[in-house]
Parts: structure tokens; sequence; C-alpha cells
């Protein structure tokens, strides 16, 4: 009967991806989705539910991506788990491979020091490499975060350095590995996510991607951790 229902729910996630996919390529936007359901029962009943949209533009002059993800989660009926996140940046091209950019991003988390960030930068931004296969691109540059503590009235607001580095490269015609590092840089906070994993495609549309998600803070509140490890196997659906 589970695996029944996570079969219904992915089917039900994808069918507007599906009759989207047209519309975005016709207007130049390429881009993936991707859900991933795990249920437990025994011991412990638990269910975890992780989706993600990320899409981009380029041409000769300008450069977009955003996103968002969701992460929620249950625990013997109690909520563990809720984590919402949208991010965008626009890039201006000096040259075929350099651009400037202006970047984007809020997170709320229910079960982390902060309840919730918001995060606005400038920045440089270069390809290091860019071929077929593999890509390699940094930014890097200044910005500002206005942030809330966990359940107090206490806002943490800083000046930060925010670098970036995108990687991905093709194994084979149907495998290919990535990472992605966000770093967001301040006097009272430094904000650290590491994304990687191993993308297998079963068709020309849909793939398996097994990854871990690595997240890191320098100031929590008492008696919260400093980082949490997310390891998923997601079902993703490109367009």
């Amino acid at each position: 009967m589970h695996k029944l229902f996570a079969a219904a729910a992915l089917c039900a996630a994808f069918s507007p991806l599906a009759h989207a996919q047209e519309a975005a390529r016709k207007d130049g936007w390429s881009g993936t989705g991707e859900l991933g359901l795990a249920i437990s029962k025994g011991n412990t009943d638990s269910q975890t539910l992780i989706g993600k949209l990320n899409i981009a533009k380029e041409d000769a002059q300008w450069k977009h991506s955003a996103g968002a993800s969701f992460l929620y989660g249950k625990q013997d009926d109690v909520e563990s788990a809720r984590r919402y996140e949208v991010f965008g940046s626009s890039g201006y091209r000096l040259s075929p491979r350099s651009y400037v950019l202006g970047s984007a991003r809020n997170e709320r988390d229910h079960f982390t020091a902060n309840e919730y960030q918001w995060t606005a930068a400038i920045g440089y931004g270069f390809e290091a490499i860019k071929n077929k296969d593999t890509h390699l691109t940094f930014e890097v540059g200044p910005g500002y975060r206005w942030a809330k503590l966990q359940d107090l009235r206490e806002h943490k607001n800083e000046a930060i350095a925010r670098g970036f580095i995108d990687f991905g490269h093709k194994l084979t015609d149907t495998t290919s590995v990535y990472n992605t590092l966000l770093i967001e840089a301040g006097s009272d906070n430094t904000y650290a996510r590491n994304d990687l994993g191993l993308l297998v495609k079963m068709t020309d549309a849909l793939a398996l991607k097994a990854g871990v998600e690595v997240r890191h803070n320098t100031d929590v509140l008492p008696g919260t951790k400093k980082t949490d490890t997310l390891t998923t196997m997601n079902v993703v659906y490109g367009f």
C-alpha cells in the first residue's frame, strides 16, 4: 500500500511538469523538477517528502537561474522537519566566460537556529570550464543578510561575503556527477551548504538522483547542532 501511495504521489507531482515542458522550451528555459518520498513503518513511523525545482535560461548577453525546494517530515505523527527555500540570480555577461550578477535567497526552517534567512548579493562570476561534458563556475561578491532567531524576537542582520561554486561532469552518456557549494560568511554566522550527487538517466526526461546535502551554521542556539546532513534518492524530471 505504501509503495502504491508513493508511486501515485510521484505521478501526481510530475504530471503538471509534463504539460509545462513544451511551453518552457519555447521560451528558452530549461530545468529539472525532482521529488523524493520515504515512508517507514514499524517501531518508528516516519514520512519524509522532498521536492526541488531548478530552471535556467542563457543567451549571448544574459544568464538567469531560479529555483525552490522544500523538505517536510513527520515521525510518530509529530512534525520533525519543515523547510522551504526560494532563490534567483541574474547575470550580465562581460565576455563569453565572465559576468556580473545579482542574487537573492530566502530560507525558512522551523528546526534550526534561524527561523528565516534573507540574503541579497552582487558579485562577479567566471565560467572556468564550459563544454558539453564538464562545467565549473565560480561566483564571489558582497551582500547582506537579514535573519531571525527561532522562537525569539531577535534579529541578526549583517553584511556578508557570498561565494558559490557549481561543478558538473558527464561520466557516461547516462551518468553525471555534480557538486554545488554555497557560502554566506558574516561576522555573526557563516552559513555553508554543499550538495553532492550522482544522476543516472532512465529516459530522455526521467532520471534517478542520489545525493548528500550538508548544511552548516557556525552560530546556533544552545542544544542545536551546527551541521545537518540529508541523504536523498529522488526521481528527476528534466525539461
